[in-house]
């Protein structure tokens, strides 16, 4: 996946004095969809008009992760990720601020004046609506207008985006797109194509027998993406960009064991093992099956492999942002 380079910051000093004075945008940002980014376009205006630097203050790990560890957030768009979206989206920097127990019992004042202003430096700061921060989360959008009053720095606060049913474009949303297999309708919230990256491992090796060599990745949260078929793009490190179709699951007709994305890539007969690739997903093509023999599962990659090219050709860019992801 690519996009513009973006510096990746925590909460080190000395702080980089070009991008002092900037306009920051702050969120979990999970995902960067649509929603995400009317916050971050007020931001990129906001740093327009004021000649500023832009830069994005998120937190890692997220939040939920770290009070509920039994039950961790499934990451639509792990740090990395992230950081790549908002550089593709004109950002010079995201501070990842290490988030902890100890960090959520700020009070709203210390974060203002500890982060915002003393680290930070901000001359202007974007939220949306439904941000809030600080012990018990007490920091409200209108404690944040109330405290940039009082020193110095501009504030906006953003409306929620509303999808054409009305409802609002959230994370958890395309959480369960993914899970119930709904790829188009995730990707319409997130405005582009959702990708796991991974290192391309050793498997079984089962697809080459088949005629089908693949390239695993195990990277994925399991609850995260339903199991099945995907017309996919696979991106290498060269920003060589290659077709193919997928397959996310256990393997029922051969071992139901751990699950992997494993990516059968057309027209190439190249080594990917060792190598960190990017797999898109485009649509989902059918569910996860058992199959009788391997000459009927191969039938079927045959017509899966057929139905992806035609999903695939006739694809175009979701938005900009899309567009400058070369997917």
């Amino acid at each position: 996946m690519s996009g513009a380079s973006i510096r990746r910051l925590d909460d080190s000093l000395p702080y980089p004095p070009d991008l002092a004075g900037a306009v920051v945008a702050i969120g979990n940002f999970d995902g960067v969809h649509r929603g995400h980014q009317a916050v971050l376009a007020e931001a990129r205006a906001l740093a327009g008009r004021l000649g500023a630097p832009l830069v994005c203050l998120t937190f890692e790990p997220h939040p939920r992760t770290v009070f509920r560890p039994e039950q961790p957030v499934a990451r639509l768009t792990p740090a990395w990720l992230k950081a790549r979206l908002l550089g593709a989206l004109g950002f010079d920097a995201v501070v990842e601020w290490p988030f902890s127990r100890s960090f959520a019992a700020l009070s709203p004042e210390a974060f203002v004046d500890g982060i915002l202003v003393g680290h930070l430096g901000a001359r202007g700061v974007v939220v949306g609506h439904d941000f809030h921060f600080g012990a018990r989360r007490a920091g409200t959008p209108a404690f944040l207008r109330e405290a940039a009053t009082a020193r110095g720095f501009a504030v906006d606060v953003v409306e929620p985006l509303l999808d054409a049913e009305g409802h609002t474009v959230s994370s958890s949303r395309i959480r369960a797109h993914l899970a119930a297999g709904e790829t188009a309708a995730a990707n319409a919230l997130l405005g582009w194509r959702w990708a796991a990256e991974g290192e391309v491992v050793h498997g079984a090796k089962i697809g080459r027998t088949l005629g089908y060599p693949t390239a695993n990745l195990a990277v994925l949260p399991d609850e995260l993406l339903a199991h099945g078929i995907y017309a996919v793009k696979l991106r290498r490190v060269d920003g060589t960009i290659h077709d193919g179709v997928a397959s996310y699951g256990r393997r029922p007709t051969f071992d139901d064991g751990a699950a992997l994305l494993e990516t059968f890539v057309f027209d190439f007969s190249g080594d990917l093992y060792g190598e960190t690739v990017s797999v898109s997903l485009f649509a989902r093509l059918r569910g996860e099956e058992r199959f009788a023999s391997a000459e009927a599962l191969i039938e079927q990659m045959d017509r899966d492999s057929l139905d992806a090219r035609a999903v695939l050709a006739a694809a175009v860019p979701l938005s900009e942002l899309d567009a400058r992801l070369s997917f």
